[in-house]
């Protein structure tokens, strides 16, 4: 089987549990996610299956969109809801929906974020959340990311533990941290903060729309998947003719063409079968090929 698995991953597995599930269902060995979703976080999941596992990289490196819920008020170790209380300050009023527009307005385009202490990102080779269980300093390290796009849905203040809530809908580079987004949109309000609930909606092309559970799966005689050029529909075409098409099943190197595609990857296709995965070899001269799927 070759393909790609649009999985709505259910709280309460890791994503490698799913990968797992899937080869059972499937009977095969050659299956990869694309993209960690933590154990309490739902959403959606591709699945690669046999050739489609050669895009994985591909597939990780594209924008996610979430839609989040931050509670402001209290700050948790994990950032998020699984962690322990660190900081409160309670609210004595509803902070106005015009006022929390504006901070998120600030977070829109590159921003920097600092990796949070429980997470795999290493260390001197060792993952911080194992710096965070001894209770060791370490100097946690930033990274840039992109938010493309940040739209407020709706918020809630609680007279009875005097937080507030809000959720938005978020769509960002890879590598971005949402808890930590959460975190520092509630600083910039002047208030602890952390994530309180997550959902992925989409993962590159593929949306909540495209989804289907293990409970669904679990229903069907024959399990159909997507075709693998549809993960990597965000990459730039370039069609070949037959003779090209020689070429690239050998793996060879062609010479750069005159409109060269936008994207550093870029698909070469036949009569829209996609062949491989090409990008431009260091010589400038050439283009070479990252991953190929005819033989």
């Amino acid at each position: 089987m070759n393909g790609i698995l649009p999985l709505w991953k259910p709280k309460g597995m890791t994503s490698h549990d799913c990968v797992m599930k899937v080869r059972k269902l499937l009977k095969t060995k050659k299956v990869g996610h694309t993209g960690t979703l933590d154990p309490e976080v739902e959403g959606m999941l591709p699945i690669c299956v046999g050739e489609a596992t050669k895009i994985v990289p591909f597939l990780t490196d594209t924008d996610k969109t979430y839609v989040a819920t931050a509670t402001i008020g209290i700050a948790t170790d994990t950032e998020d809801q699984t962690g322990q209380i660190i900081e409160r300050k309670d609210l004595a009023n509803n902070i106005p929906e015009q006022d929390i527009l504006e901070v998120l307005s600030a977070f829109k385009g590159e921003i920097v974020q600092q990796v949070p202490l429980y997470s795999a990102v290493k260390v001197n080779g060792k993952k911080l959340y194992e710096y965070a269980r001894n209770n060791e300093q370490v100097e946690r390290p930033k990274r840039y990311v992109n938010i493309h796009r940040l739209n407020f849905i709706a918020t809630d203040f609680s007279e009875h533990n005097l937080t507030q809530e809000f959720s938005f809908e978020v769509t960002c580079s890879k590598g971005t941290y949402i808890r930590t987004l959460c975190v520092d949109i509630a600083k910039k309000l002047g208030y602890p903060g952390h994530m309180s609930h997550l959902i992925r909606i989409k993962s590159g092309h593929f949306s909540t729309d495209d989804s289907i559970t293990f409970a669904q799966l679990e229903q069907l005689d024959n399990i159909e998947l997507l075709p693998i050029r549809t993960g990597v529909s965000h990459l730039d075409i370039m069609k070949v003719d037959e003779e090209q098409k020689k070429k690239i099943a050998n793996g060879q190197k062609l010479p750069v063409p005159n409109n060269l595609p936008k994207t550093k990857y870029f698909r070469m296709e036949y009569n829209d079968d996609l062949l491989a995965i090409y990008h431009l070899h260091e010589n400038q001269q050439e283009i070479k090929p990252a991953r190929v799927f005819v033989k």
